[in-house]
């Protein structure tokens, strides 16, 4: 990397340094708007606008992102750094966090019998997610991104409590939701702001500093929960985190607060007027309603969660072919695939859509937002029941079990951080997205082979299976989300990002809903045909797992049988992973392969969505 007084900066056919592609610098204020008229602070200040109109633009939102334009103007590069700093720090806490709450989630539907619903909450988890993503976008724009951080401090510690003191799988639920909504909303703050500071030459390399707490927290989680787990019970290492994060949060609140006040004493948010000063509160609450979409978001979550959650409950060790047929399984279904046609017609004549659809026009969105799903829900089918998978099948320990199942992230982490180093000297990604989805299919033939086993060789072929899986996926997971906001103007950058990790959540969910089938509907019978056909100890396995391994060792005839039973449905699981990866490498195939600048978004970007509107009229 260069420094700022290298003996060659920014000259002609030496590479620009690193820390100069971020938006703005403390000499030289925004100097990249000087290349892109729609963003000129110039026009701003004589009362203009940063972007060219479109059909979806309007006034709110608008104003929110100038807002945040003149806000990102005050800071120095020391203070870029220091929020870059912040950033890590938050992400550390709730990366940690995401970590050991992954076991302690399995052990808490363990202690209530119920460890088969794990899928179910998993998929409630990312249904929730994936419709808070976009209104967390747009309130990111319309208000800010500081009161987007305390919106999300109130539901992660609320959700963090009811959960940690929860007495019953519903009220962990419950808990698990309202937590998730908190959770999803700093994802995806943190990832605006590397987006907003940051050029889409060196876009790739910053993103990663959200992620990089897991190259350290996946050698140290496995300590922490067996720490805990030997010491007191799940409820408090869940708990703790309702005091930390919101501790955490504190230098990255600071750092927004001090830049919004320089921006006040600059002048340079005089001729802003906040939504609530601008409408009222009736007013405002109205024009939310429709800007967020309120009606679209029940009936998207309706979508997903009537169809998915009924299919992760139909199983079990009582489960008949009548099952299907009974009320609490059966009404949903319905309901849901009758809410599918009514989202469309909605999204398509609702004032501002969930779902812009001018954006997905350009094939370099939409092939985005297909990779993106389609790696989720394949990673899902493997990933959903790793754990219990390697303490039964693979007799591994809390600590080994909590390590391997953090590999994937370890590895991709590391993965993707050189990889930013190196996009930002080639400017481009499909190559790497490419050969990440091809080398995210080996990794599935690896998990197929060893999908259990007590014998070294096996936990060796978990390691590296999951490892390999790592790499692929740090080949083109967060470039293929830089290559996506590539394609889109600052003004939409919020809503694309939010757009993208909802269709994220939607493959998490999607996977989750169907390896809780194949798992609820293959394991029982898998258990009971392993134990001769014993209904009462099969039913005792399959709900408290590792209650009952805990008195059953390796090397007796029934856990040698339940091991066999574990492998045989992980390997089911993994055979429909491999399946989807081939969609996966379509997807990659089809997106575009522009050269990245250091600009804040390509001159480019949405210039097909523009023709084709211009073209309608």
């Amino acid at each position: 990397m260069h420094e700022k007084n290298s003996p060659y900066p920014n000259a002609p056919g030496y590479p620009t340094p690193l820390v100069n592609t971020l938006q703005g610098d403390d000499q030289n204020v925004a100097d990249n708007s000087a290349i892109d008229p729609r963003t000129s602070k110039k026009a701003y200040e004589a009362g203009g606008h940063f972007y060219s109109a479109d059909s979806t633009d309007n006034l709110l939102a608008s104003a929110g992102v100038r807002r945040i334009e003149a806000i990102n103007e005050q800071f120095t590069r020391v203070d870029r750094w220091i929020v870059f700093f912040s950033v890590f720090l938050v992400a550390y806490c709730y990366g940690l966090d995401g970590t050991v709450r992954y076991t302690y989630q399995s052990y808490a539907t363990n202690s209530y019998a119920d460890h088969s619903l794990l899928s179910t909450i998993n998929v409630l988890r990312s249904v929730i997610a994936a419709a808070a993503q976009p209104t967390a976008a747009k309130i990111a724009d319309v208000f800010g991104r500081i009161e987007l951080i305390i919106v999300s401090i109130v539901f992660y510690v609320v959700g963090t409590i009811v959960e940690s003191t929860s007495d019953g799988v519903s009220q962990f639920c419950g808990g698990a939701v309202l937590y998730q909504v908190g959770y999803t909303m700093i994802i995806l703050l943190v990832e605006v702001i590397v987006a907003d500071l940051t050029s889409t030459r060196a876009r790739l390399f910053f993103s990663f500093v959200p992620a990089l707490p897991f190259v350290i927290n996946t050698w140290i989680s496995g300590n922490l929960t067996s720490t805990v787990l030997a010491n007191t019970t799940w409820n408090w290492g869940v708990g703790m985190w309702a005091i930390i994060y919101p501790v955490c949060t504190i230098p990255l609140l600071f750092m927004l607060f001090l830049a919004q006040r320089r921006a006040h004493r600059a002048g340079t948010l005089k001729n802003y007027t906040s939504p609530f000063a601008q409408y009222g509160a009736v007013g405002l609450a109205k024009e939310l309603f429709w800007q967020l979409d309120v009606i679209g978001i029940i009936l998207m979550i309706a979508v997903f969660a009537l169809i998915l959650v009924p299919l992760t409950l139909a199983g079990g060790i009582a489960s008949t072919p009548d099952t299907w047929k009974e009320a609490h399984i059966l009404a949903p279904l319905v309901v849901g695939f009758c809410c599918i046609p009514v989202f469309i017609v909605w999204e398509m004549r609702a004032r501002y859509p969930l779902v812009p659809f001018h954006l997905l026009k350009n094939r370099g969105v939409w092939a985005g937002f297909g990779i993106a799903c389609t790696l989720n829900f394949a990673w899902s089918m493997q990933a959903g029941y790793l754990y219990p998978v390697l303490v039964v099948a693979f007799n591994q320990s809390v600590k080994s079990a909590t390590r391997i199942t953090s590999l994937y992230s370890f590895a991709s982490v590391l993965t993707g951080t050189f990889l930013g180093m190196v996009v930002y000297h080639v400017r481009r990604l499909k190559p790497f997205i490419i050969f990440g989805c091809c080398l995210f299919m080996v990794a599935f033939g690896l998990l197929i082979k060893y999908r259990g086993g007590t014998s070294g060789s096996f936990k060796a072929g978990i390691v590296g299976a999951e490892v390999v899986l790592g790499i692929g996926g740090g080949l083109f997971s967060y470039p293929t989300q830089a290559a996506v906001q590539a394609e889109t103007r600052h003004e939409h950058l919020a809503v694309v990002t939010g757009l993208y990790l909802a269709t994220y959540n939607i493959g998490s969910a999607l996977g989750s809903c169907v390896s809780g089938a194949i798992w609820s509907q293959r394991l029982p019978k898998e258990i009971e045909n392993a134990v001769g056909g014993n209904t009462t100890l099969a039913s005792e396995i399959y709900g408290s797992p590792y209650t009952w391994i805990a008195t059953n060792p390796v090397g007796t005839s029934d856990r040698n049988a339940v091991d066999h039973a574990y492998q045989r449905v992980q390997r089911i699981l993994c055979i429909v992973g491999i399946c989807l990866c081939v969609p996966l490498i379509v997807f990659s195939l089809l997106l575009k392969n522009p050269r990245l600048t250091n600009e804040q978004s390509l001159k480019t970007a949405e210039k097909e969505a523009d023709e084709s509107s211009l073209d309608t009229a």
